[in-house]
């Protein structure tokens, strides 16, 4: 890592990142970024695997390039972010990364890393790394709204302590609910990585398996440790418990690639977490708030 790249962003396996998306590099378009986008999120996982198995090798570029593009592996918001920030700056895109607030913006951390995209002068918030977010950029302008297969997402401008922040929205029924708030403070690496010590030791990803994915007809699944739901898009979405035995079959379906003993160990995290639960809130609540970093 250099000063004239503090990112580093040369560590990026550029064409093996492109290979694992089925995408062409393309010259800088709206096009081309939802493209990347979309193939980004229904190609790699968002889940917290590594860190319940107690491996997660960090979210310097390196490593995210070597777990991702390397092993075909997921991850959580810091390494999918890291790794899109990188490939559209070298593909030739202005980028500025962001760090956002889920939920409660007065009681959250800035655990959340997104990416702000500059494309004809326009500011675009890229979100690779959320479990339920937009499979495509969205316009930082207040009002702005995204509908894709049946969802749609809205951006507002929020002004509060002095500054500005972008609040993305998600519509349910007649309402909208708040998914993160990013503000515009510059971001360095060493914000990334307290971010991930603190996500990956003192957060809801300690206690609960997560794991999602798009896939290209618009359907998105979500698995936790004792739960499945598929949504799919302009129809109903399917909520129930997650068998005993069936965790192996999502993660061949959701094509997790994972060695022998890290199925083994992630079979028996699951079982230990479902043990620790009481039943009534084991398949009751879907898991919306907390797919998020």
């Amino acid at each position: 890592m250099s000063t004239s790249d503090p990112w580093n962003t040369a560590a990026l396996d550029l064409e093996g990142y492109l290979t694992r998306l089925g995408v062409p590099r393309r010259a800088p378009s709206h096009n081309a970024l939802d493209q990347l986008h979309e193939s980004h999120v229904q190609t790699f996982t968002f889940d917290n695997i590594d860190v319940l198995l107690d491996q997660h090798p960090g979210v310097e570029l390196p490593a995210v390039n070597e777990k991702f593009v390397g092993r075909g592996r997921g991850g959580y918001c810091f390494e999918h972010s890291v790794l899109f920030a990188a490939a559209v700056e070298r593909l030739g895109y202005p980028v500025h990364r962001r760090l956002g607030r889920v939920g409660d913006p007065t009681q959250a951390p800035r655990a959340h890393m997104v990416v702000e995209v500059v494309l004809d002068d326009q500011r675009l918030l890229a979100d690779p790394g959320f479990g339920m977010s937009i499979p495509r950029p969205i316009a930082l302008t207040h009002g702005a709204q995204v509908d894709h297969r049946g969802r749609t997402y809205r951006m507002q401008r929020i002004r509060a302590e002095g500054g500005v922040s972008w609040e993305l929205q998600r519509q349910r029924g007649s309402e909208w609910e708040r998914m993160h708030t990013t503000d515009e403070l510059a971001v360095h690496p060493v914000d990334i990585t307290m971010g991930h010590q603190y996500t990956s030791t003192h957060s809801a990803f300690r206690s609960q398996l997560m794991l999602s994915l798009f896939d290209e007809d618009g359907t998105h699944t979500t698995v936790t440790h004792n739960t499945v739901t598929v949504r799919r898009p302009e129809g109903e979405t399917e909520h129930r418990g997650l068998e005993a035995d069936e965790l192996d079959q999502w993660l061949d379906r959701l094509r997790v690639p994972l060695t022998p003993h890290e199925r083994h160990w992630l079979n028996n995290r699951a079982t230990k977490l479902r043990s620790e639960e009481s039943p009534a809130t084991q398949t009751d609540t879907e898991p919306e708030s907390t797919l998020a970093s």
